[in-house]
């Protein structure tokens, strides 16, 4: 068996540290030998279904130890492994469900309901047993027992994850063995996770870097304490009774932790055993890299960047975050990071230009969506007036990230926007992103905000904000503050309250641009 697969790192946990506490949920905990046997009594019933190599096993449920055991019985057998949120609703499910051929959902009790509302005719099974004719893991738990072994290689098909883009279904990326083994290895050499370690499981295991969470701290023989964030009293509960070192987080997590009265929130010192914080997925803001440094005092604060189409390309080390809290970093280890300009040539310092990602950690490709692989996906002759192409080796493929970023003169680099959300205005290209940094760092009674633009015959575009907070605020006063901040092309010329913002994504804080779009279009 192919060392580069997570079946490997899972059997040696088991073989060098098998009393270790490998899981903690709020029902108990679980050894690496438990975690081990149960893996294989799913597996094995699993190889019994008589589903083809590469057959699709979608895992829709709430998140548990139960789903953690689903997640490594499909990763320790021949098919791939398929998350699927469990904030989606059924017309969602069912479109995951046909796009990749799912032909074995794994839930649990609450979901059934959603799966009955799409008439899905492909297998079935539950955590729990069930009045139906559905096999449980309970079941499974007690009646199979004979021993099993799998042959994986790295190379092959290990999960396809769904995220959403501004518009439309979820697209499916193609992520094999390798690639998780890779980014296990590679987090975990710089963020330095030891054994003794506990890595709170915070994060839904739907996305990479959910998942990179297991990996991990199986790589290392480490404990995940899993756990999901509904009131941040209960938050800091799970950091205090789990002992959890190691926090990975999205900004909306950090925003929600944070969002309490200081006499709610616990004393610094007691989260003192918090060595290590981590997040990604969106801007940090100087009040979260703030909060973040007050109430977890001993910790290192790791901002990172990852890519739809590769599992990371820059982090920022901690000892630069007050020094330059607006970058993305640099490259992590095993990568390239390239920045070209229309013409592909190089950019200089402060020049903005396409983020380019060479080496390590890159996905295959697009679930049945080839315009959207060739779109991102590119031979590196795109860098041919940047690197030297020897020997006609053109074969390499990198990512065309579709992020327009820039480098300072020492190397640090800087997120402008999403190629797909430039706005053209009276001749200036003006990046959202970078006035709605300047509301989350300027108006603090605004919870949220999106920008985006609509058209304007005379100008090309004209900005449009939309945003929520607890009333409405004048918009003299959004205008005084933004004009302190921004040029005179780069203030909108639209500005709409909102009770609440539509989210594309509720798990990852995505607000939903697209209908905010066709709602104000309706109004103008």
């Amino acid at each position: 068996m192919s060392i580069n697969c997570m079946r490997s790192i899972l059997e040696k946990a088991y073989e060098k540290a098998p009393k270790k506490t490998a899981l903690i949920d709020s029902h108990g905990l679980m050894s690496y030998e438990e975690l081990f046997e149960k893996v294989n009594q799913v597996a094995s019933y699993l190889s019994e279904l008589d589903l083809k190599k590469g057959s699709r096993i979608g895992i829709y449920s709430h998140k548990n130890i139960a789903q953690v055991i689903a997640i490594l019985s499909v990763l320790s057998s021949d098919y791939i492994f398929v998350p699927i949120s469990r904030f989606l609703k059924s017309e969602q499910v069912e479109h995951i469900i046909k796009d990749c051929g799912i032909e074995c959902l794994i839930t649990d009790h609450s979901k059934l309901k959603n799966i009955d509302a799409i008439d899905y005719s492909g297998v079935i099974i539950t955590y729990e047993a069930t009045k139906r004719d559905i096999v449980s893991f309970e079941e499974i738990f007690k009646c199979c027992s004979k021993k099993y072994t799998c042959n994986i290689s790295g190379h092959t098909n290990a999960a396809i994850t769904y995220s959403f883009g501004l518009s439309g279904f979820p697209k499916g990326i193609v992520i094999t063995h390798r690639n998780l083994i890779d980014s296990a290895r590679v987090v975990s050499q710089y963020l330095d996770i030891k054994s003794d370690d506990v890595l709170s499981g915070v994060l839904p295991f739907i996305l990479d870097y959910g998942i990179n969470q297991i990996c991990c701290s199986i790589y290392k023989r480490a404990t995940l304490a899993i756990h999901s964030i509904v009131l941040p009293n209960d938050f800091f509960n799970h950091i205090l009774n789990h002992k959890v070192t190691i926090i990975p987080l999205m900004p909306i997590h950090i925003t929600q932790m944070f969002d309490e009265t200081l006499s709610r929130l616990p004393n610094p010192k007691l989260l003192s055993h918090v060595r290590i914080v981590t997040s990604s997925g969106g801007k940090i803001t100087n009040k979260m890299i703030q909060d973040v440094q007050t109430y977890f005092s001993n910790a290192k604060f790791y901002s990172m960047h990852g890519l739809t189409e590769a599992f990371r390309s820059t982090y920022l080390e901690p000892n630069q975050l007050k020094i330059r809290p607006d970058s993305i970093g640099k490259a992590i280890p095993d990568v390239e990071i390239y920045i070209i300009n229309e013409e592909g040539l190089e950019c200089k310092p402060r020049e903005i230009g396409e983020l380019i990602h060479r080496g390590g950690y890159i996905y295959k490709g697009y679930w049945n969506a080839k315009d959207d692989t060739q779109k991102f996906y590119k031979s590196i002759k795109v860098l041919e007036k940047v690197i030297d192409l020897e020997g006609e080796l053109i074969d390499e493929i990198v990512v065309c990230s579709g992020d327009y970023v820039y480098k300072d003169e020492e190397g640090y680099i800087y997120f402008v926007s999403r190629k797909d959300d430039m706005i053209k205005s009276c001749g200036f290209r003006i990046s959202p992103y970078e006035i709605e940094s300047v509301v989350r760092n300027n108006l603090q009674q605004i919870k949220g905000c999106a920008v985006f633009s609509i058209e304007n015959e005379k100008i090309e575009e004209e900005i449009v904000m939309v945003y929520t907070a607890t009333r409405e605020i004048p918009k003299n006063e959004i205008l005084f503050e933004l004009k302190k901040h921004l040029p005179n092309h780069m203030i909108p010329a639209v500005i709409i309250y909102k009770e609440n913002l539509p989210m594309s994504s509720p798990s990852q804080g995505k607000i939903d641009k697209e209908s905010l779009k066709k709602e104000i279009l309706e109004i103008v």
